[in-house]
């Protein structure tokens, strides 16, 4: 199959291209490079620097293409709610313009990269796809929005959708950026280097971290499967870890002794988050098979900034 990735060049957007490219599929990526590195990509990946906004370009890539994968975003949470209508520019009017050149160009399949974000503050878990959503950011606000916008366009246009809330995806060479990285390669940084472990909130909130092979395997699944049109879908790893639980097991996995410092005079976001993955292993034959602490650990064989760091 003809596939085209957008933000094909970024943490995730990476490890799918260049799985679908060794499953002998042709891959186009498009990617602003706001985040994403090219260097991340196989040989065999056909990149293109572009915005999704830029619906003539997307027209040349998108030429032969039986599925696009959705995932060119913005993706921290604290900057959405400093910078709100560029997280509204990108995810959704991003995704506005990707499926108006699918429409033009006659592709039939999207698969959406949503978040898990999406639900918010639930009052049961695990999350199940059909609660009400009860988004906390404006990123999450964006992440449902665009949802609900190829849902919707996919229907009147006749174009087969589905839309994947990934949860906590982590995995080798997870960008680090200066200000709000992740919390679990900010977590490994910390303890290599002697550091304390700063966590936000009373660190007893969970969160369901999933490993991104593991995610990769869901996304190439929802590309092809026959029942998936018009479906939300869970995608993590179907186990909640709190923050304080995540803190002692990086201190296992790195054999450094960490010291927890809590900041309260921050949030630490939502409680609890746990994915249902009922519909997943029904619908995808998902069914994760990296737990977090061979996941940690194979973070810290492969991210040559932590293999390093441990000799």
């Amino acid at each position: 199959m003809d596939f085209l990735v957008t933000g094909g060049a970024g943490f995730l957007g990476s490890a799918l291209a260049n799985r679908l490219a060794a499953d002998g599929h042709l891959v186009r990526v498009i990617d602003d490079l706001s985040a994403g590195d090219p260097a991340r990509l196989d040989k065999a990946v056909l990149f293109t620097r572009g915005d999704v906004n830029d619906r003539p370009k997307l027209w040349t890539l998108l030429h032969g293409v039986a599925c696009v994968y959705h995932l060119a975003a913005r993706v921290s949470v604290p900057e959405s709610i400093l910078y709100p209508r560029e997280y509204t520019a990108v995810n959704v009017g991003g995704t506005v313009s990707v499926m108006e050149a699918m429409r033009d160009a006659g592709v039939q399949r999207v698969v959406l990269v949503s978040s898990g974000a999406v639900y918010g503050e639930q009052a049961t878990q695990p999350l199940r796809e059909n609660l009400t959503p009860d988004p906390r950011s404006p990123y999450a606000v964006s992440k449902l929005a665009a949802e609900y916008y190829v849902r919707t366009i996919g229907t009147l246009w006749g174009i087969e959708t589905v839309a994947l809330r990934v949860f906590n995806a982590y995995g080798p060479q997870q960008p680090l950026p200066a200000a709000h990285a992740p919390v679990i390669p900010r977590f490994l940084r910390q303890a290599l280097s002697g550091g304390s472990l700063i966590t936000f909130g009373n660190g007893r909130q969970t969160r369901d971290y999933v490993y991104v092979d593991d995610v990769v395997e869901a996304l190439a699944a929802a590309a092809t499967v026959k029942t998936v049109d018009r479906q939300v879908i869970n995608v993590g790893s179907g186990v909640e870890t709190s923050v304080s639980d995540l803190a002692a097991l990086v201190s296992k996995v790195t054999g450094r002794p960490v010291e927890p410092i809590l900041n309260s005079n921050e949030t630490g976001g939502v409680s609890r988050m746990r994915a249902d993955l009922t519909l997943a292993k029904r619908k995808l034959n998902f069914r994760p098979r990296i737990g977090l602490a061979e996941g940690l650990r194979l973070v810290m064989e492969r991210d040559p900034r932590f293999s390093q760091a441990r000799a």
